[in-house]
């Protein structure tokens, strides 16, 4: 392992390359605009209904979390219709096993998106 002296124009040009990717998923990625569709209606939630701290941690790591797995998902896609743009059983089982995790990670979203917000919603029916 080689240590490099730090530079700011490498780190300044490494954000760059970050933001360029936001703006790829933004333009390109049809179900990380519905990912961050999801996660701004839950702010928003949040904010209207006072959330508490900890109900915050809550909601931002899972925002984060689901934010990353499409990510991650969009990103070894391209990856493999690159290495085989034809049908692969292989890739496609990959691509498969990749949507199962945002899956996994968006129902796990809903989960605690029901437990802070569905009691709050509740709490607004007169005579309950």
């Amino acid at each position: 392992m080689t240590t490099q002296k730090f530079s700011l124009k490498k780190q300044v040009k490494s954000f760059s390359h970050a933001f360029n990717g936001l703006n790829s998923l933004l333009r390109y990625e049809h179900n990380f605009r519905i990912h961050l569709s999801a996660a701004l209606l839950a702010i928003a939630l949040g904010v209207i209904f006072k959330i508490t701290i900890n109900e915050w941690i809550s909601l931002i790591l899972t925002i984060g979390l689901v934010l990353s797995l499409e990510t991650v998902n969009s990103s070894i896609e391209c990856i493999a219709d690159i290495v085989s743009p034809q049908f692969n059983p292989k890739i496609k089982m990959v691509k498969d096993l990749l949507a199962a995790g945002v899956l996994i990670g968006a129902f796990t979203a809903l989960a605690i998106g029901c437990i802070v917000f569905v009691p709050k919603i509740i709490d607004l029916w007169p005579n309950k």
